[in-house]
């Protein structure tokens, strides 16, 4: 005879652990019902100002939903494909909110431009800044798979070449927006260098993305934190879950952030960045507390294979949107962005050209991110 005196505990348990899935699903009715109105009339900056609050919150809460269980099948699948599900989980959600701003949104062609290279400087100076100085203050010296940091940046530099540097010198289409040849040369060679890179990441190379042996820490792998782990269909389909809402309330964010930044009369790169912040801060603190545990190489793909994932995707996924729609797209960056992008690029070749790392690296990556932030209102 089965036991059955501990499924209301169990149901009740999932039901308090997944209490973000249901806040969103909530919000997401309501915004799509009743609230519908309440969006698109945000005349008082009180009302923008809480409506801003609850989807930013909501969505940011559902996020870091989706980095629960991609890290709880990192545990049942192993390395690199726990990473994997989680940057592909966040980089569709910067898919799909691009996409809603681009479609919903004033005219604003910089927009993906600006969100992408916001991506970029996040996770390559701001991500890798604070977990290489946590992990260096804590460790003194951590180590990684050098093979594995290589195979990321030979890949980013040519397609940020490509997508974010090479539009902007080109006479086809001035201003930095791509030629309909180059838009369809860009979209197929990005997927195309993603695609073998997955196979090899996934497939013959896999040891390329795990953390040296002999460097792990007692325990390291398996002390989860406070995760509770279960089988990995139970997470598959909650992950997906945790993603539904975010993808329904992208086109709501859509509307706040571009009335906020007309309303405000902001830079318009402060709209990528929000974009950004929302969609990478729970990756982030993946990779911290990775960096915290000893497991550098776990922070190194997360923060590597985000960058990639932001080119080798978002790249194909809005010119595509620019070609069926019409709209108009500019990718090449402005000279002090490319000056920029090339300088944290150039830092991260030097930085990954031995395998330890130290605090001097992580300070250096911060002070670019802090430049990054000065250049936004500059």
């Amino acid at each position: 005879m089965t036991d059955d005196s501990h499924a209301p505990a169990r149901r009740s348990g999932i039901f308090r652990e997944e209490f973000s899935l249901w806040v969103g699903l909530a919000s997401t009715v309501i915004l799509m019902t009743v609230g519908a109105p309440w969006v698109k009339n945000v005349e008082s900056p009180l009302l923008y100002g809480l409506l801003f609050a609850w989807v930013f919150g909501a969505m940011l809460w559902l996020a870091f939903g989706v980095v629960k269980h991609a890290d709880c099948l990192a545990v049942k699948l192993g390395e690199p494909y726990g990473t994997l599900i989680l940057t592909l989980s966040v980089i569709s959600i910067e898919v799909v909110m691009i996409t809603a701003v681009m479609l919903t949104g004033g005219e604003n062609p910089a927009l993906a431009r600006d969100t992408m290279f916001s991506v970029l400087m996040i996770v390559l100076n701001g991500m890798l800044g604070v977990t290489l100085l946590a992990g260096g203050w804590k460790h003194r010296e951590q180590t990684y798979n050098l093979q594995g940091a290589n195979a990321y940046l030979a890949v980013i530099i040519p397609l940020a070449g490509l997508g974010l540097v090479l539009p902007r010198f080109t006479d086809s289409a001035p201003g930095g927006v791509p030629s309909r040849p180059m838009e369809v040369f860009l979209a197929v060679a990005s997927i195309v260098l993603y695609a073998i890179f997955l196979l090899m990441q996934s497939g013959r190379h896999r040891n390329f993305f795990q953390q040296p042996v002999e460097t792990d820490t007692p325990g390291g792998h398996d002390d989860h934190g406070d995760l509770i782990i279960r089988s990995t269909a139970f997470h598959a389909v909650f992950l997906f879950l945790c993603m539904l809402p975010i993808v329904l309330l992208s086109k709501k964010m859509a509307y706040l952030v571009d009335h906020g930044m007309s309303a405000l009369h902001a830079p318009q790169a402060l709209g990528g960045f929000l974009v950004a912040i929302l969609v990478l801060s729970p990756e982030g603190l993946g990779a911290f507390r990775a960096a915290v545990a000893n497991r550098l190489q776990r922070t190194v793909n997360i923060a590597l294979g985000s960058a990639l994932a932001t080119i080798g995707l978002t790249i194909p996924a809005v010119l595509i949107v620019s070609l069926v729609t019409g709209k108009t797209l500019e990718l090449g960056l402005e000279p002090t962005e490319i000056v920029l992008l090339g300088l944290s690029i150039g830092v991260c070749v030097v930085n990954f050209a031995s395998t330890r790392t130290n605090l001097i690296q992580g300070a250096v990556h911060l002070v670019l991110f802090l430049a990054y932030l000065v250049l936004i209102f500059d």
